[in-house]
């Protein structure tokens, strides 16, 4: 018998963090649900990550995932916007490892070549390919999409069922 995975995909944002939600039978993939995670920009930085938090520990409870994986912070020029999206990702983590799930981290590079097959595809590219693996998704913006290629990421590497642990 073929064991159903269901995983969630989060792409970390201040003031979108995205998420996917899909289920890995086999090597047959189905979406579940995606969105979005926007927190009030006007709210102090604390409220902002608490609401990030509140709302992943939410997606746990409402899509019972088995696994998560985790886009990891891109080092950008801008030292203080890295640290902030690097907080954004940690609270997304500990949501995710309070939930009991396994997290996977993974750089965009190697999403993208999960899903696109080069590690230099743009958003739109990697939107395009989304849709063309989970057809039932519809229509995204680029963090749901991200957030799902995430997910697909996370099925392409999750070990053998036996190394997991499962009976």
């Amino acid at each position: 018998m073929t064991e159903t995975i269901r995983i969630l995909g989060i792409d970390p944002g201040l003031r979108h963090t995205g998420w996917g939600v899909i289920e890995q039978t086999g090597s047959r993939l189905s979406h579940i649900a995606h969105g979005v995670i926007k927190v009030d920009p006007d709210l102090a930085l604390a409220q902002r990550l608490a609401g990030i938090f509140s709302a992943v520990a939410g997606l746990i409870i409402d899509h019972q995932p088995d696994a998560a994986g985790v886009e990891e912070t891109l080092v950008n020029a801008n030292p203080r916007s890295a640290l902030k999206l690097g907080q954004a990702r940690g609270v997304a983590m500990a949501a995710l490892a309070r939930g009991g799930l396994p997290v996977s981290e993974f750089a965009p590079r190697a999403i993208k070549l999960a899903v696109v097959g080069s590690g230099k595809a743009d958003k739109t590219q990697v939107g395009f390919m989304v849709a063309r693996l989970l057809p039932r998704a519809g229509k995204m913006g680029h963090d749901a999409a991200d957030a799902l290629a995430c997910a697909i990421c996370t099925a392409h590497h999750l070990p053998p069922r036996s190394i997991r642990g499962a009976a």
